[in-house]
């Protein structure tokens, strides 16, 4: 950061994200600040030029709503040299820096103080960086506490062995993490075996850098195989029609989960299918159950998907429900007369409670 930078503040400023990553910065260096009310995807572009600046940071979904905005032949005329942020994802990323001409850096650092990653030069695309000095990190099978096995990659670069390479992110060494107030659960989720388990999915490749899954309360468990949201959200991100994608888990009626996603855009059930035969690294069990379109997706204060909420709406929401009955490959709408079978069935099964679960 330079003293002739503007940073352009448009994150909450009761996240960590904007003061630490943004704000402190500014601070530091003696450089400008541009600070909005709130972010405005297509209020974006007008505002870093009329401020001039050169330097913004993000959380959640800001960037995939930037670029869902209408595309024009002067999007790279602008001042700004570098995003710092996180969940965009190598797929948004890409685009941002195609259509702006700006580079965008991931970050890790969990707001405990627990794990920290860091960016350097020569991180692969895709990856957040290596572990910081003095962290210890691995990434472990929550179950066996065994390492995963390295990631591997086909020539595209998609993961090829998510099942078995996904595991929590976890610090072996010393960190500053004390615990929670009088909060002992907490506690016993994050202190493990005398190690910080950061709630983090990563997998790791053979070079040690660190690629983020998501969540472990976004690993589903589909037909007896764990599999990482963030992961089936990277290739359903390719669908044509798709401004947003959130995939999350619905309970199967007999065992486990199902999958099901939110698409914010364009959707053709026929369109969908079709893609989803063409991908080479969806696995048999990632295809969704269900679709729900929306014109835009839910999020929360700080633009990270409401995934609580469509969690808890499941597919018997108001807006519009594509799925693919057992044993079919097309969509087809969801009636009521579908629904009310399928709660038939969770009930016959003593399942139904399942379906309001947050």
């Amino acid at each position: 950061m330079r003293p002739d930078d503007v940073h352009y503040v448009c994150m909450p400023m009761f996240h960590g994200n904007a003061v630490i990553a943004d704000w402190a910065p500014a601070l530091a260096a003696g450089a400008g600040v541009a600070l909005r009310r709130r972010f405005s995807a297509s209020g974006f572009l007008p505002d870093v030029r009329a401020y001039g600046a050169t330097y913004f940071t993000y959380v959640g979904r800001a960037v995939q709503y930037i670029l869902a905005t209408e595309e024009r032949p002067g999007d790279r005329d602008n001042p700004l040299r570098l995003g710092f942020g996180t969940e965009a994802g190598a797929v948004d990323a890409a685009a941002f820096e195609r259509r702006f001409g700006v580079r965008l850096v991931e970050g890790y650092g969990s707001s405990e103080g627990g794990a920290a990653i860091q960016w350097r030069p020569g991180t692969p695309p895709g990856a957040v960086g290596r572990a910081a000095p003095g962290d210890d990190l691995a990434v472990l099978d929550p179950d066996t506490r065994e390492e995963c096995p390295p990631a591997e990659f086909d020539a595209a670069g998609r993961l090829g062995n998510g099942a078995e390479a996904i595991g929590e992110l976890v610090n072996r060494g010393p960190n500053p993490f004390e615990g929670y107030w009088r909060n002992p659960e907490a506690d016993a989720a994050r202190r493990r075996a005398g190690w910080y388990w950061t709630g983090d999915l990563f997998y790791r490749d053979a070079d040690g850098f660190l690629y983020f899954a998501g969540r472990t309360d976004d690993r589903l468990r589909v037909d007896s195989e764990n599999l990482a949201a963030a992961t089936i959200e990277n290739i359903l991100a390719r669908y044509e029609g798709a401004a947003a994608v959130a995939v999350y888990a619905v309970p199967d009626p007999v065992a486990g989960d199902q999958v099901m996603a939110t698409v914010a855009g364009d959707f053709d059930p026929l369109g969908f299918a079709a893609f989803l035969l063409a991908q080479p690294d969806l696995g048999t069990k990632m295809a969704p159950r269900f679709v729900r379109v929306v014109e835009r997706m839910p999020v929360t204060a700080t633009n990270k998907i409401h995934r609580a909420g469509l969690r808890r709406e499941g597919f018997r929401c108001a807006d519009p429900v594509w799925w693919r009955p057992p044993g079919e490959r097309c969509y087809r709408r969801l009636t009521g007369a579908d629904v009310a079978g399928l709660v038939d069935e969770y009930r016959a099964r003593g399942r139904e409670e399942l379906l309001t679960r947050a």
